[in-house]
């Protein structure tokens, strides 16, 4: 008696093998200007190329605890809670919402670019800030949770930190801080300035790969999560899973819950190693003062700051006024395309307006910023200009 086949034993393939894909891997090596990813150096680079180990095995919990031990120094923080989410800042974002916001619940935003508007897309009820000040809105709307971004790319603003958790935790309301654009580059104390979950991204300041983003919460948010009445939306993202895999919450065993990026685990150890070696206030310093020596070599060359203020000026990414009568788009080309040299445009409430300049953590150097400043005045010559 023949034994027969499976109906999927008897069908042909209908799609091929891509042509492309037997060709060998091409990436450029450019200098990467932009908002981000910067540069990875080449040490962050060999970390990440070490050999792949279980992502559940002995040593990879020793990198991780390396990791959480960094992210504390980085952060200014003692929060037991602290660890890095598997995917970029977005995630780290959907992660503090998710766990700490219930269906009821309120969330103010501070709209200063566009991560306050991401924000308030992620939240189930939003009171966007506009014109109110801080005290009044928690006032009048007494929100479970406000969120700033300390740091914005998009329009090239730091926002003060100071006084705004006292404020928050008069109105029993958390505090949540996205200091992706600004973490390493500018002072920042978690702990002190109360601040309940803070996060940020790999691939700026730290100079690591996309793909991890370090987060923290206080105990104040911590007994704001344990006291939800309901699962948070996300399982991926769950705060309980989550600090259990990475061994936050002093249970005996881990249990598996995802399958950890481990080569990008390595990756962002080593790049919190650089940064302990040189010292968060030297790394403070070393962007503002590259900062300070890049927004006068641009006003040299006749181009304007979007952010008049400088005493709100974001040191890792600068927004510089379109200039007028150039198409903002030919200038990145044409940047791109001689100098093999990544700038940006503006995003979300600033397209159009601005170009957007990132020198963030290895970036950041006079060397690099005579190299922008040669780029534009460059660009500027050879671009077309409207007599309009």
């Amino acid at each position: 008696m023949r034994k027969e086949g499976s109906k999927s034993d008897n069908m042909s393939l209908r799609v091929p093998p891509p042509q492309s894909l037997r060709e060998a891997l091409k990436v450029p090596d450019r200098y990467m200007f932009g908002p981000g990813p910067s540069n990875v150096p080449p040490r962050i680079l060999e970390a990440g190329a070490r050999p792949v180990i279980g992502h559940m095995h002995p040593e990879i919990f020793e990198i991780m605890s390396d990791i959480k031990s960094g992210i504390q120094y980085l952060f200014q923080t003692q929060n037991k809670m602290t660890f890095a989410v598997s995917g970029t800042g977005h995630s780290a974002m959907e992660c503090a919402i998710f766990n700490t916001v219930e269906p009821g619940d309120s969330v103010l935003t501070a709209v200063n670019g566009i991560w306050g508007e991401r924000a308030a897309e992620m939240a189930e009820r939003i009171v966007s800030l506009y014109h109110l000040t801080i005290s009044q809105a928690l006032s009048k709307h007494r929100p479970a949770l406000f969120f700033l971004a300390h740091g914005e790319s998009s329009t090239g603003v730091l926002h003060p930190l100071d006084g705004i958790g006292q404020l928050c935790h008069k109105y029993n309301c958390l505090f949540l801080v996205d200091s992706v654009a600004s973490m390493g580059g500018s002072p920042l104390h978690m702990d002190q300035q109360e601040i309940d979950i803070l996060y940020t991204g790999s691939q700026k300041v730290l100079n690591a790969p996309p793909g991890t983003a370090p987060i923290s919460f206080s105990e104040r948010a911590c007994r704001k999560i344990s006291s939800r009445k309901t699962k948070p939306l996300s399982f991926f993202l769950d705060f309980n899973w989550l600090t259990n895999y990475w061994g936050c919450d002093d249970k005996p065993t881990r249990v598996y819950h995802h399958t950890g990026p481990v080569t990008a685990f390595y990756s962002l150890r080593e790049s919190l190693a650089v940064l302990c070696e040189e010292g968060l206030e030297a790394s403070w310093e070393r962007h503002r003062t590259v900062a300070e020596y890049f927004h006068a070599g641009l006003e040299n060359i006749g181009l304007k700051l979007f952010v008049k203020d400088k005493q709100v000026r974001l040191p890792t990414v600068t927004t510089i006024i379109a200039p007028h009568g150039y198409d903002w788009k030919e200038i990145t080309s044409y940047i791109m395309r001689t100098h093999n040299l990544e700038i940006s445009g503006g995003l979300g409430p600033s397209a159009g307006l601005v170009l957007r300049v990132g020198l963030m953590g290895c970036n950041s150097s006079r060397t690099n910023v005579d190299m922008v400043l040669s780029a534009l005045t460059d660009a500027l010559q050879h671009c077309h200009r409207s007599k309009v």
